[in-house]
């Protein structure tokens, strides 16, 4: 394959680019690599099914691993639903599709049209941005997992798909500032339930009008650059898209479409320029598995090939999951751009941070990001 760059949406690649498979994957190499295997790993995976709760005070008590758990069952739901078939869907395999293609195409009058009307369907079911992109093969895995023995299979998208939709979907932001806990976990899962019913439901939809949709969240391909390129947001030292609406808080799905549509630009507002001066997330990791320096191209294998960018050790930050059985953020607690930017003070912040004067807004962040205890959130 080609490689090719993309300047608009900051996206670089070499000549020894390669597509990616899921098999490498840090949580799935935790099936079957090794030396990423540990007690610990078990004790992680085993704690989202209630049958491994440490008890190590507040935000790790069984009320807060209730509440995570909890808040997971929807996505849970549809990964499981198929298992059997070595399907787990949303994260190893597409949704599959619950309703058929029906025989008569909707005409719209233009690809504009026909995008505004799915980005105010998004919105309608919750998704809380929307941008639409061109298929990129760069990012569609090489291969997929089946989730009973680790095998790679064919990602199984059908013929003829030309663009992706790609959703955001807001995290609590008061919750995000308690991780790491157990309790912050359950900003995540609930996204995940909540972006499971919205894809499904956005995918339904486009399949009624006439085209082949496919709905994704995890599985198929890497939504981060898809984000990028729809014009969501611009990639960022802790990995994450950060966007203008809600900063880093955010998780993606997306679906792969044949419907005509008109795309978006991708953006490159001066993100990138903060994090050049910015290095709040790799001082906070307790791990040390952030880059501090430049975008390179990475040698884990756990990071897709031939790419120059911002990096973690996939296994460094594993690790430190598996410690604390539930997930961590604490790059997206006390990344500069987390913020509540409906409100005025945080949108000049924005505007400083976004302009040359983006090392007064660095310094002007400089006691931000503390972490709320999560006793706090359970009593507000």
């Amino acid at each position: 394959m080609q490689h090719r760059n993309d300047p608009a949406a900051g996206i670089e690649t070499t000549p020894e680019f390669e597509r990616f498979s899921q098999k490498n994957d840090i949580f799935t190499r935790a099936f079957w690599d090794k030396t990423v295997q540990t007690q610990k790993t078990d004790s992680f995976f085993a704690s989202y099914r209630m049958e491994a709760i440490p008890r190590r005070g507040d935000g790790f008590s069984q009320k807060d691993f209730a509440l995570r758990n909890a808040s997971w069952l929807i996505s849970d739901i549809m990964a499981d639903r198929f298992s059997s078939d070595g399907r787990r869907e949303g994260f190893q395999a597409p949704l599959s599709n619950d309703t058929p293609i029906a025989d008569q195409k909707v005409k719209f009058k233009s690809p504009a049209q026909a995008s505004s009307d799915i980005k105010k369907v998004a919105s309608f079911f919750g998704a809380d941005l929307s941008g639409i992109t061109t298929l990129d093969d760069r990012w569609l895995y090489s291969k997929r997992v089946d989730a009973r023995d680790m095998s790679e299979k064919d990602i199984g998208l059908p013929e003829g798909i030309t663009h992706v939709i790609v959703l955001g979907h807001e995290m609590d932001y008061e919750m995000v500032k308690t991780y790491p806990s157990a309790l912050g976990g359950a900003a995540t899962g609930r996204e995940y339930s909540h972006e499971a019913a919205v894809v499904m439901q956005v995918a339904a939809y486009i399949r009624n009008l006439g085209y082949s949709a496919v709905a994704s969240m995890n599985d198929t391909g890497l939504v981060i650059p898809m984000a990028v390129q729809a014009g969501l947001g611009e990639y960022a030292r802790n990995q994450l898209v950060i966007t203008p609406e809600y900063g880093p808080r955010l998780r993606f799905s997306k679906i792969f479409t044949d419907m005509p549509l008109e795309i978006d630009q991708p953006k490159r507002p001066g993100v990138a320029k903060f994090c050049d001066i910015c290095t709040k997330c790799v001082d906070a990791c307790p791990v040390k598995a952030l880059p501090s320096g430049a975008p390179k191209v990475s040698e884990d294998i756990s990071t897709i090939k031939g790419v120059k960018k911002w990096s973690s050790d996939a296994k460094k930050c594993f690790s430190f999951w598996a410690s604390l059985s539930s997930d961590c953020a604490i790059c997206m607690r006390v990344c500069p751009f987390n913020r509540d930017f409906t409100q005025t003070r945080h949108k000049l912040w924005l505007k400083l941070a976004l302009s040359p004067l983006r090392r007064l807004a660095l310094w002007l962040d400089r006691k931000r990001g503390g972490r709320l205890k999560p006793g706090e959130w359970w009593s507000r």
